[in-house]
């Protein structure tokens, strides 16, 4: 709590957030309380809140798997459902012998990469974004601990890393065209599009990130891709079109999506 906490009205921010749409307004009050350095930062930030902002650009971060990550305004905010997708990619590096070597793809501000620093300090990371922005906050984020790409998807990646990536992550845009209007405004209105909108079926990006990984994947690598329930078939049959054993695994709880594909010894083998 701000230590001029006292002489501002919780009551009435509350009143403003919750007029506003805001559902948790209370525990955005108290977070705005927090953050704000002086009372006029904390009228201005309230107002920016109640005009529709994000929580997380108004606050310059957000919470994902227990860590603060650093966001700037107009950068994709991480959603608490990746988190499925991160204890997958971790739970499969615990099984790399020696080193594992991660690629973060469509990394974004590099939150994902973060989280498996934190859970697998001795990895070698790899990101890349296309964005400058997400890869500003991504190389801040992902600072002393992975180095970060900017280009289009496999592009800026240099070459030796080809054969060595044992787990590729990619949390790539995969809301079709048409159904991006139906986004939340705090997306739709102040998220990049590119970060949202995965084209006609929404696996435009997908099945780019998917159609490359096989040259950069190691010798029982895995590649992670995050989507949704829907569009889990086709991405699974994507994967397999790519010469990977596939699985899809799921979580009620995050309401997440994860195709998992593997590169084994016979490419022809699926599973």
């Amino acid at each position: 709590m701000s230590v001029f906490s006292s002489s501002i009205s919780t009551a009435a921010i509350i009143a403003r957030l919750r007029a506003a749409g805001c559902v948790f307004a209370e525990d955005e009050a108290e977070l705005l309380l927090s953050a704000a350095p002086t009372p006029a930062d904390l009228d201005a930030m309230v107002a920016r809140r109640v005009a529709g902002e994000p929580l997380e650009h108004v606050l310059g971060w957000a919470e994902f798997c227990g860590l603060r990550v650093y966001v700037e305004p107009g950068v994709f905010v991480p959603r608490p459902r990746t988190g499925f997708l991160i204890e997958a990619a971790v739970g499969l590096a615990r099984e790399v012998a020696g080193t594992p070597v991660v690629l973060d793809l469509c990394c974004g501000t590099g939150a994902m990469g973060a989280a498996v620093a934190a859970a697998l300090p001795h990895a070698e990371l790899h990101a890349a974004d296309l964005d400058p922005a997400a890869v500003r906050c991504a190389r801040r984020n992902l600072a002393g601990t992975a180095t970060v790409h900017e280009g289009d998807l496999y592009d800026p990646l240099p070459a030796s890393l080809r054969g060595r990536v044992d787990i590729l992550i990619a949390s790539p845009p995969y809301v079709p065209t048409e159904s991006v209007g139906l986004l939340p405004p705090e997306a739709r209105l102040h998220e990049p599009l590119h970060a949202l909108d995965g084209g006609s079926d929404g696996l435009d990006v997908v099945r780019r990130v998917i159609g490359g990984a096989p040259g950069w994947l190691a010798p029982g690598g895995w590649l992670l891709v995050e989507t949704s329930e829907r569009q889990a078939a086709a991405t699974a049959e994507a994967v397999r079109a790519a010469g990977l054993a596939v699985r899809v695994a799921t979580s009620g709880d995050l309401d997440a999506t994860a195709v998992i594909g593997t590169r084994e010894d016979d490419p022809d083998t699926t599973a």
